[in-house]
């Protein structure tokens, strides 16, 4: 049988291969305003720039400069032996990838159905089984008992081009105050940008600061909106009213759910708008998208403003769980 995503990310831990770190967290210049907010059962979780810590401050299909492209590209080229099935070309392995791997990119854009003021969103994976189904004219072949079928290894293909491209690591004392809210009674979902390996790339991640309960203890079953599951991504209130739509099945209402997240204009601002209560999340200035207009702005002001994850306890009021 196939290794799953999460055992696949622990195997390439073991390995120990060198990726491209994310910069250390540093302060924004703000001022939290934490104070208990009542009538709060459930909170929604951005990922990326929130729990997770990652280079560019947000995720990506392509980064600047072109060279992180192109390292990324050569090592997953090598790492799954595509060279053997490739047109060969003058030049290197990535140049002839680079530009197919944009097309698929944009062509998928096209592709993707939406209401209008949606911004779509690309399926990494998908972004993939294009180029491997390039490779396959070609009779490319793979170890189908360790990946899994062509789906399957498109995922660990994009994730392991994932791990190449944007450093990542976990928000200061992220694992703890996700355990305490759990602990707390209060229900917790996802709504993030999001990709086919997010939510293991995420657990793995917060495995660095202690040891995790099962996914369903953590996170509410049904309770995950996640940008390439729907097909659009932030600022699309498509995504956000999807969140409601599940909470509500839980009988969870727009008013009782606090948002947090550090994007102020296409993230928590929708959410208010929606009804969301809202906490921006101003712990490390990569991530942190907001200017001082904005927070004092009516329509996106976020109900609670916090520069360390672990002042969520307060602003939920519940305390640290027993240990």
């Amino acid at each position: 049988m196939a290794v799953t995503l999460r055992e696949y990310a622990a195997w390439l831990d073991e390995r120990k291969l060198l990726w491209p770190a994310a910069p250390e967290p540093q302060p924004a210049k703000a001022t939290p305003y934490s104070a208990p907010l009542k009538g709060i059962r459930a909170v929604t979780w951005s990922i990326y720039g929130t729990l997770v810590h990652i280079a560019d401050g947000e995720l990506r299909l392509e980064v600047e400069p072109e060279i992180r492209m192109q390292v990324a590209l050569e090592k997953t080229i090598q790492e799954f032996n595509m060279w053997n099935s490739m047109t060969r070309r003058p030049g290197q392995p990535w140049e002839y990838m680079l530009p197919k791997y944009k097309d698929a990119i944009a062509d998928l854009k096209l592709a993707s159905t939406r209401h209008k003021g949606d911004v779509p969103e690309v399926d990494s994976a998908d972004i993939w089984r294009k180029l491997l189904g390039l490779l396959e004219q070609k009779n490319y072949r793979y170890d189908e008992e360790f990946y899994g079928d062509f789906d399957e290894l498109s995922e660990k293909v994009a994730f392991y081009f994932h791990r190449c491209l944007q450093g990542v690591g976990p928000a200061p004392g992220a694992r703890d105050v996700l355990l305490d809210i759990a602990a707390g009674g209060l229900k917790q979902g996802l709504l993030a940008d999001a990709q086919p390996f997010t939510v293991a790339q995420m657990l793995r991640v917060l495995e660095q600061q202690g040891t995790l309960p099962p996914l369903t203890q953590l996170f509410t079953p049904g309770c995950a909106a996640l940008s390439f599951q729907e097909g659009v991504r932030k600022p699309s209130e498509t995504l956000f009213e999807r969140c409601l739509e599940q909470f509500r099945e839980c009988d969870v209402e727009p008013e009782q759910i606090l948002h947090v997240g550090s994007r102020l204009a296409d993230d928590l601002g929708i959410a208010k708008k929606l009804g969301f209560r809202t906490a921006l999340y101003a712990g490390d200035k990569h991530s942190l998208r907001a200017t001082s207009a904005e927070v004092k702005d009516a329509t996106l002001k976020p109900d609670r403003l916090i520069t360390d994850l672990a002042q969520l306890r307060n602003v939920l009021d519940i305390g640290p769980r027993d240990q």
